[in-house]
């Protein structure tokens, strides 16, 4: 068989392959997906087809397997497909190692730069973080409520400043 009977009868298969990639993935950008990859491994793999051989059948039996690896591949992720609607890939590994080096770290900045402020900006800054409303902090500190905005506000941006080095984009 020459190449181009080979991709001829290929292509003429396609057909009959793309209703068999649908019943294995119950999608049909999965199914085109798992067709094209077919296609291409049936394409570099023509020097292994033996000629006189069901070419159907070594299409389907590559359908299979590619699909059978690429479940087993997804598992092995440890992965599954939600089925509802939206269609995610949702982790569903049940141990999970973080390591708080870094968050540490960030979280001694912030605390070191928080003790570094005056008091004057440092008080309302903390109180607003405790949840109290502007007019309690006012309250309390007996100033005018736009001063603790002011200060607050100030607080910030020194603090913004500071840890200039955790800014992302």
């Amino acid at each position: 068989m020459t190449v181009l009977e080979y991709n001829h009868e290929i292509g003429l298969m396609t057909k009959s392959l793309k209703p068999f990639a649908l019943k294995l993935t119950r999608d049909s950008e999965d199914a085109n997906d798992l067709l094209q990859e077919t296609l291409m491994k049936a394409y570099k793999n023509r020097d292994k087809f033996s000629e006189g051989t069901n070419l159907k059948a070594w299409l389907y039996t590559i359908m299979k397997n590619t699909f059978i690896t690429n479940y087993q591949k997804m598992m092995r992720r440890g992965t599954f497909i939600d089925t509802t609607d939206n269609l995610h890939f949702i982790n569903s590994s049940s141990t999970k190692i973080e390591n708080s080096a870094y968050g540490d770290f960030t979280l001694n900045d912030i605390n070191m730069s928080i003790d570094q402020l005056d008091d004057v900006y440092k008080t309302p800054f903390m109180m607003y973080f405790r949840g109290f409303k502007y007019q309690e902090i006012a309250d309390r500190e007996q100033i005018p409520i736009g001063t603790v905005k002011n200060r607050i506000h100030i607080a910030r941006k020194l603090l913004k400043d500071k840890l200039s080095v955790y800014k992302t984009r």
